[in-house]
This record gives structure tokens, sequence and C-alpha cells, in this order.
């Protein structure tokens, strides 16, 4: 079965993204690569623009009149396939062989402490914070979104970020806790779903920490 990246690039702007990955191109550029007229590129970048994954970069000077020269936007990276999710398995693998579950979990936990400083920390109370965290976790993948019921918050994710290692090492939760409870500035309780299908985030916070 095909993934929806594959899908998206048999299609003419998912084939743009690819031209433009490897260099930058003007409107006569595309369509001669293409075989499409100046006006369906065109449209197709205007697209492509209003989206976030092509930006216009300078001019090229020709002949003619200066022409203008598209380059892939950093969003636009997204779409290609990374290495992050094999190393980071391979890494908790080997740190797993190399010490017991009490250091692996301090370690990973120190490891989510530490991400959510390098990324910086929200400021303002807990339900501020919150939404700050959700758009974190929305910018690294982890379509998350925040419900507000009786007692509690909930953090609801519809993937996971750490999903390459979650199915061989439940115990790489904790470094999403640490990061989560940071991030908020009150504990937070981790009650991810752990489908070897599709791993949610799901992370618990009380309405009066």
């Amino acid at each position: 079965m095909r993934t929806w990246n594959q899908r998206f690039f048999t299609s003419t702007r998912g084939r743009i993204i690819e031209i433009l990955r490897q260099d930058s191109c003007t409107v006569d550029d595309l369509a001669r690569k293409l075989q499409l007229t100046d006006n369906a590129i065109r449209a197709h970048l205007t697209t492509l623009e209003r989206d976030g994954l092509v930006q216009q970069n300078g001019v090229r000077r020709g002949s003619s009149k200066p022409a203008s020269v598209y380059e892939l936007a950093p969003s636009a990276e997204q779409f290609f396939p990374r290495a992050y999710g094999t190393v980071l398995h391979t890494l908790i693998t080997t740190l797993a062989e190399q010490m017991d579950e009490e250091e692996l979990i301090a370690l990973l936990r120190l490891t989510g402490e530490r991400l959510s400083h390098r990324l910086g920390l929200p400021s303002g109370d807990v339900p501020t914070r919150l939404k700050a965290t959700v758009r974190i976790l929305q910018e690294l993948g982890g379509a998350a979104h925040l419900e507000q019921h009786e007692d509690h918050y909930c953090i609801q994710g519809q993937q996971c970020p750490l999903a390459a290692a979650i199915e061989a090492h439940p115990a790489a939760c904790q470094l999403a806790e640490a990061f989560v409870s940071e991030l908020v500035g009150v504990a937070v309780q981790e009650q991810c779903e752990l489908d070897e299908t599709k791993p949610r985030c799901r992370f618990l916070i009380p309405l009066t920490p």
C-alpha cells in the first residue's frame, strides 16, 4: 500500500516539490521539466506558496525580463523520509543493553527535561502553558489537541513523535512525560495508547495542581 507521501509525489505539486528540493527553479524551468504551460506551473506554485511549502528567493536575469526564482520552504522537509526514527530506536536499544531499567528511565527523563529547555519553556499560568505545549507537540509531529474535563485537562495526540521506538521500548514514554511536565510546569501523568499500529500520546494534568 502506498503511503500518503508517495501518492503526493505522483501529483504535479509533489513533482514540483521534488524538483525544487534538488535546485531552485524559475517558472520556465519547471514548465520545461514537467512539460506544462507557464500558467499551469504558476497556478500550482501559488497553491504551494499559500500552503507554506514553496517560497520565492530572488530573481534570475535573462535575455528578457527578470524571472522569479522559487525554492523549497523549510516546512516542506516534512514530506521527506528522515533517519531520526531508526536512530532513536537503535540508540534506546543500545542503552537498554548497557544499563538497568531504572538507569534507562532516569536518562530518558533527563533527556525529556533538557529537550524542553532547549525548545524554550512557555511562560504564564497552567492553561496558557498547556496551549503552548500543544503547539510545540504539533510542531514535533504529535497532532495534539487540548481537552478540559471536570477535574483535569487532557493533551490528546493522534500520533506519537516517538512511534519508531515506542513499540520495542515503552519506557520512551517517560521521555515524553518529563518533556511535557517541564513545558506545562506541573507534573503530568502519561497515559499513552500503545497501539502497535498507531501509538498515540495522552497526558493528564490536574485542574488544581
